[in-house]
């Protein structure tokens, strides 16, 4: 599906002025604003008038903060994703799957030098000695980023925008993601204290359903999250962050999500939260969750069912052994909440009871989505149980 460029799209500003406007804002250092954008274009000599400066503020603005030639392009609202393939290339999703639309691009010259600024605002660097770097930016933007020639066609930019907005249960349940029966199911058994793992695809809405459930703790429970990228935002009213920290130029200074599951230990938290458990840090969260904490994370798996043998692939990176990972993993996490995307849609896909057997995990499903509602597994009636204690505790 392609779209043109939107009415209000605005055209590139003038580069004399860009950099005259640019250089005056770095005198001082101060937060980039719209007023201190047009002082600097009016004190540049520059005579526009009242609509070319409104407009050139915009571009301005859009050149030192935003995503340049696109920004203007973007949705006002629902925007999750852009992609930026090369110069002739540009996708977005806004809700609806993904959508081409028409590059304001004219060569690969101008990708890699918003690429470039993008992840030079996250304080690293992108050139041919680091030519694939994943950032976070201060405004909360995930951008990835790759040159050529490890690209083969063009500059490749990936970017992912956090939700202004902290999606409610309410929401779940209006967005059709869950049904209010199996939510409340949820929302019981984590109150009470169960242990969660919230596995799906990339963009399956891990993030958003984790986010939502961890809503419902308690208010007296101290929740300290730990993320590679800063996502989560529960609205609890005790809740602390940490994120991990990449390497510098020299290769030192990096700080990974295990060293900070270990020092979350020392923080008196009642719920350890791993925004998402790629590699060693699992060994950490189960060891966690095996000393009396209570926690959750998310993790990548295709299917529910594919769960234990994610947890041994990660647990091996933490060299553990199979049957390891099984014994801990089985005392340690109660429930599998597995998303999956439909079209548009996210929906939770099964819930799942984890189970150790004879050195080995095993998934007891608890419900299913058919396509219309939720098909009760052998393990709802343990569902309704963790359900239960969470509305008695």
């Amino acid at each position: 599906m392609t779209s043109t460029v939107p009415s209000h799209a605005v055209a590139a500003v003038d580069p004399v002025l860009l950099e005259t406007v640019r250089e005056a804002l770095l005198l001082d250092g101060a937060a980039v604003t719209d007023e201190r954008i047009a002082r600097a274009v009016r004190a540049s000599g520059h005579v526009l008038g009242a609509a070319g400066t409104l407009h050139a503020v915009r571009s301005i603005r859009a050149e030192l903060t935003g995503l340049g030639p696109l920004q203007h392009m973007l949705p006002a609202t629902g925007l999750t994703d852009v992609w930026i393939n090369g110069a002739r290339e540009v996708w977005w999703e806004a809700g609806n799957g993904p959508v081409r639309v028409a590059s304001p691009f004219t060569n690969d010259d101008e990708v890699r030098a918003l690429a470039t600024r993008l992840i030079s605002a996250a304080g690293r660097r992108l050139d041919e000695a680091h030519p694939c770097v994943d950032v976070q930016t201060p405004d909360g933007m995930r951008v990835h980023a790759v040159l050529p020639p490890i690209s083969t066609g063009g500059t490749l930019v990936s970017v992912r925008f956090r939700h202004r907005d902290v999606i409610t249960v309410e929401d779940l349940v209006d967005s059709a993601t869950v049904t209010r029966q199996v939510l409340d199911l949820l929302l019981a058994a984590t109150a009470g204290g169960a242990n969660l793992l919230v596995t799906g695809s990339t963009g399956a809405g891990k993030t958003t359903v984790l986010n939502a459930l961890l809503s419902a703790c308690p208010a007296h429970e101290r929740i300290v999250l730990i993320e590679d990228a800063a996502e989560l935002r529960p609205a609890h009213p005790h809740v602390v962050g940490m994120q991990a920290r990449h390497a510098n130029v020299e290769g030192a200074g990096a700080i990974e999500l295990a060293e900070l599951v270990r020092q979350s230990l020392r923080m008196r938290p009642d719920r350890i939260v791993v925004g998402e458990c790629r590699g060693a840090e699992v060994r950490e969260l189960l060891t966690a969750l095996n000393t009396g904490h209570t926690g959750a994370g998310t993790v990548h798996a295709n299917s529910a069912d594919a769960v234990p043998a994610r947890l041994a692939a990660l647990g091996a990176l933490g060299g553990m052994s199979s049957q390891a990972v099984a014994l801990q993993a089985g005392s340690a996490l109660d429930l599998v909440v597995h998303l999956d995307r439909r079209g548009s849609r996210r929906v939770v896909q099964a819930v799942s009871l984890l189970e150790e057997a004879h050195g080995a995990l095993h998934m007891n499903p608890a419900c299913s989505y058919n396509g219309e509602g939720y098909t009760p597994g052998p393990g709802w009636d343990a569902l309704a149980q963790l359900a239960q204690r969470g509305e008695q505790s």
